[in-house]
């Protein structure tokens, strides 16, 4: 009962921080990174200890999932040189300077627990950056390169933390022979991923029920995460290849009155996930701290600043030089490849921001119990990883909104125009399906003209946004309202738009950003059919 008291009260706690960041446009995180460190103080605090197996399965799977859900695999492949670069990359030099860094405060670390806790604290939390971000409206590709890279750091970032976690185990070090070990690990990872997610897509389609639905796609992301780990495959990479195969074709077999409350519980999900996992660090640290004397304080201190101070570095040097290096590259060659600008090198450079992926890796390492040995310097990695997690969310996180605007890096409209011509285009396909069905009456009459009235408005703020520019607001959310006439008709009309979004998709015309967004839209338009024809026929459905 008292673990069920505190689970509560932590949530509503996560609740009101998060209220409370937004007001001040600082990533939630932050805050509750802040009190995850206080509870591991606060004198007659209960100890809670949670499995190390479990870490990276209840807290990474799902958040991952969603995020790789989200993903447009279009500006993936327009931005694939930068997003590469800070997933293998920028996380690679992170593992060296950091496991150098800590070799030289602890030289009789081994070295294998030294990369173990640089693969730890390498992958950034993009959601605490964009979760500020998206306030602002920078440019869309700044997002992209974030969000394209928290998919893939993560995946190479535990690939070198369980190897590392294998040297460890076996007395050795890593070396070349751990080469064809990673390439089976991702060629296996990714075709298990659309193996997976090709069975899920059958099981889906067979689901009516919304609570049933939901249960479904929760218990089919713990299992292909856990089918991946126990096949010795990467859990990481099995999860975004199988979120981003699922995502092309979900939206058709997924209707709108599923779809919307889904995305709902997914969101509620993915924040108390995130809040559990801070303050359970908090907790853990508890027993930790608990044997610390006042040089163990100021020794683990000096340890976790040298380690954060590292980990900044590192990134900031790769994306500064990355980018530096391709402009002049650019120059030399006169090529016409998109580049980062200095100061969006800058702003990527500061968003390193840590979270809940070093949290479940440092909470998974092993804690000597069951016949395990334990993880060499368990008690300094744990402490160093939650304290470069609160540095940088505390440090970066809390300056990110005024570097943003002394940067003025300034949103170039390009999802706003997507969404703009996305709605004409699906508008225009629900008119011509309404011209070719059949009907004569006067509420067929109306339908035609009602998607012809929207056609024409819609039109309109294409236009009018084309001549005034980038950075214009995208005027009012939705042109479509509750249909209230031939519910044949309406649903042919809906339909051919549905089916026009996902072409407009699938040939690169607009992005997933500006496709979930006119989605969204038509899912309400959709419910708002359905509760009128329901109206409309009492005593049916």
């Amino acid at each position: 009962m008292l673990v069920f008291e505190i689970v509560i009260g932590l949530l509503l706690g996560g609740a009101g921080l998060a209220a409370l960041s937004r007001r001040l446009g600082t990533p939630y995180p932050a805050l509750v990174a802040l009190a995850g460190a206080v509870l591991a103080l606060v004198p007659g605090s209960p100890e809670l200890v949670l499995d190390p197996e479990l870490a990276l399965t209840l807290f990474v799977a799902p958040v991952l999932l969603d995020a790789a859900f989200d993903a447009s695999p279009r500006d993936l492949r327009a931005n694939w040189r930068p997003v590469a670069g800070l997933a293998l990359g920028a996380v690679v030099l992170t593992v060296i300077a950091v496991a150098v860094a800590v070799r030289w405060r602890v030289p009789a670390m081994p070295w294998a627990a030294a990369i173990a806790l640089g693969a730890i604290v390498a992958p950034p939390d993009a959601a605490a950056a964009t979760a500020v971000l998206k306030q602002l409206k920078p440019p869309h590709r700044l997002l992209v390169i974030l969000e394209g890279e928290s998919l893939f750091n993560d995946a190479s970032a535990l690939l070198i933390y369980r190897l590392a976690l294998g040297a460890v185990a076996a007395g050795g070090v890593l070396g070349w022979s751990a080469v064809p070990t990673l390439l089976i690990v991702t060629v296996g990872s990714l075709l298990l991923g659309v193996v997976l997610s090709w069975v899920s897509l059958r099981i889906n389609f067979l689901v009516e029920d919304v609570s049933t639905a939901v249960i479904t796609q929760f218990g089919s992301t713990f299992a292909v995460w856990m089918i991946a780990e126990r096949l010795h495959l990467s859990g990481i990479l099995t999860t975004v290849v199988y979120a981003m195969t699922i995502s092309r074709t979900a939206s058709t077999l997924t209707p709108a009155r599923i779809r919307i409350p889904s995305y709902a519980v997914w969101e509620v999900a993915t924040f108390v996930l995130n809040v559990l996992a801070f303050v359970l660090v908090g907790f853990q640290l508890k027993t930790i701290v608990a044997r610390f004397d006042r040089e163990t304080w100021l020794e683990y201190g000096a340890i976790a600043g040298v380690v954060t101070g590292a980990a900044i570095l590192a990134r900031f040097a790769w994306v500064m030089g990355a980018g530096a290096l391709t402009r002049w590259r650019q120059r030399k060659s006169m090529s016409t490849a998109v580049t980062l600008s200095p100061g969006a090198a800058v702003l990527v450079g500061w968003c390193g921001m840590r979270g809940i992926v070093t949290l479940a890796a440092a909470l998974a390492l092993p804690t000597g119990h069951d016949g395990v040995a334990a993880f060499p310097y368990r008690d300094l990695i744990l402490f160093t990883s939650f304290s470069v997690v609160l540095g940088t969310l505390v440090v970066q996180g809390m300056t990110l909104r005024p570097l943003m605007t002394r940067l003025k890096l300034d949103d170039d409209g390009e999802v706003d125009h997507e969404v703009r011509l996305a709605r004409v285009e699906t508008l225009r396909a629900g008119l011509e399906a309404t011209q070719e069905a059949p009907g004569t009456t006067e509420m067929a009459t109306l339908v035609r003209r009602r998607y012809e009235l929207q056609l024409r408005r819609a039109r309109q703020t294409l236009e009018e946004h084309s001549h005034a520019g980038p950075g214009t607001q995208a005027g009012p959310s939705s042109p479509w309202g509750p249909p209230t006439a031939d519910a044949e008709m309406v649903r042919a009309a809906m339909a051919a738009g549905r089916k026009r979004l996902a072409d407009l998709r699938a040939d690169g015309t607009i992005g997933d950003a500006a496709f979930q967004q006119v989605e969204q839209e038509l899912d309400w338009s959709e419910l708002d059919l359905q509760q009128i024809l329901r109206s409309e026929s009492p005593g049916q459905g």
